[in-house]
């Protein structure tokens, strides 16, 4: 049986995570050494945690709460 890669799971589901209000930003990750999909948040909410599954196709997700990112100026 062949496994799909964590790009591919997360090329499937981003572009829903991102959808969701206060999602900033999604990404391939380590978790606890293991492969996973991070969910970067400006907060981390209980309305949050209940809209982003804990797994997706079997590939853990973590939520991580950045606060807002802004470009820098580059000049």
């Amino acid at each position: 049986m062949q496994h799909d890669t964590v790009a591919q799971v997360l090329g499937r589901h981003s572009e829903r995570l991102m959808a969701l209000p206060g999602v900033i930003g999604t990404a391939e990750s380590k978790c606890g050494g293991r492969s996973c999909i991070l969910v970067l948040v400006v907060r981390r909410t209980p309305e949050l945690e209940l809209l982003i599954p804990s797994e997706l196709e079997g590939i853990p997700v973590e939520i991580r709460e950045t606060g807002p990112i802004r470009a820098l100026d580059s000049e």
